[in-house]
């Protein structure tokens, strides 16, 4: 499992200071790029030196709690590869309360193309998080 805190902003939020749900978006996607920086693969080599990238093609959440201004919260992304994708699992804590769960589904694709399989380096990186 990989983790991260974000710290909700003022500018995260609406005029009650309760997150918006783009700005969550956003977290996450910076989740899974500092992720793949983490594993050694960022997005933006994979595309630019190796011609395949990892699409986001399905998400989903469920929001137990709202985020507030100034919550600092524990973000966990664990992932789940198959053969030609990778589901990473999401689930974000304030303190003991879970504020949401969920996942982003990415399809392991060539740059001018479809589908392939999830290169050895790569899943080995990702194998590496997920617990036993």
């Amino acid at each position: 499992m990989y983790e991260r805190i974000w710290t909700v902003r003022f500018s995260d939020t609406d005029p009650h200071g309760i997150a918006h749900y783009p700005r969550i978006v956003d977290a996450l996607h910076e989740t899974s790029d500092m992720f793949m920086q983490e594993i050694g693969f960022p997005f933006w080599e994979l595309a630019g030196e190796r011609n395949f990238g990892l699409p986001l093609v399905d998400m989903k959440f469920e929001f137990e709690a709202p985020l507030h201004a100034g919550d600092e919260v524990r973000v966990t992304l664990t992932p789940d590869p198959s053969d030609r994708a990778v589901r990473f699992e999401y689930e974000a804590w304030v303190g003991d309360t879970l504020a949401f769960s969920g996942y982003e589904q990415r399809v392991c694709a060539e740059t001018d193309g479809g589908a392939i399989e999830i290169p050895d380096d790569v899943r080995e990186g990702f194998e590496a998080y997920i617990e036993a």
